[in-house]
């Protein structure tokens, strides 16, 4: 298998940018994102994590001609019977905003109202799928998850998206209270990400 050196990360999200990053950090590997490429975000027409990986990855791999790195996940709540899903982002968008404006504090909100303010089951998951693409159209998916609950009122300012309502299983802080390096360590991107970097880079 040819290690690899240089990938683009698949994605306009900022946030979602700097955790691959440090993630890939430790291995050398060179990395543009898909926003600093002006790559165009194709529209996530799969009804999957990992088919919206899939998607995205092999669209901004035939572009650039790198290997590209997406990541498709959401947050799954049992009380709203698995949504928001892959519609995570899409229950944040700004109506009537040009270019897509999202607002997760009012989609936090649009939770915790849907969950009848919290008498619903709140036992949740945050679901990564990654998905690793070449621009000969080869693909391979690698997906994790994390279970936990939600909480509220929102807690913390370290973390992005749905963080400040999430709390995992055995702690006492939200995935936005908590420090970079221990969400990093316990995450649902961390799980999928434990399964690529064993499979591409399995001597470390």
């Amino acid at each position: 298998m040819t290690r690899l050196t240089q990938l683009v990360i698949a994605s306009h999200n900022t946030g979602k940018v700097r955790e691959i990053r440090d993630l890939l950090g430790p291995l050398g590997v060179e990395t543009q994102s898909a926003g600093e490429l002006d790559l165009i975000e194709p529209e996530e027409t799969e009804t999957t994590f990992a088919g919206n990986a899939r998607l995205k990855a092999l669209a901004a791999a035939r572009v650039s001609g790198w290997p590209a790195l997406s990541d498709d996940s959401g947050l799954a709540i049992d009380g709203l019977n698995g949504d928001p899903g892959i519609y995570a982002a899409r229950w944040a968008k700004i109506p009537m905003v040009e270019g897509g404006g999202r607002d997760f504090d009012m989609a936090m909100w649009r939770v915790w109202d849907q969950l009848d303010q919290g008498r619903k089951d709140r036992r949740a998951r945050f679901i990564c799928a990654l998905c690793l693409a070449y621009p000969d159209g080869t693909t391979q998916v690698y997906e994790g998850k994390v279970e936990g609950e939600i909480v509220w009122p929102p807690r913390g300012k370290k973390g992005f998206g749905y963080d400040p309502i999430f709390q995992a299983i055995g702690d006492n802080q939200t995935f936005a209270e908590i420090e970079p390096v221990a969400k990093h360590a316990k995450s649902h991107r961390a799980d999928a990400f434990a399964k690529f970097l064993h499979d591409q880079f399995p001597d470390g």
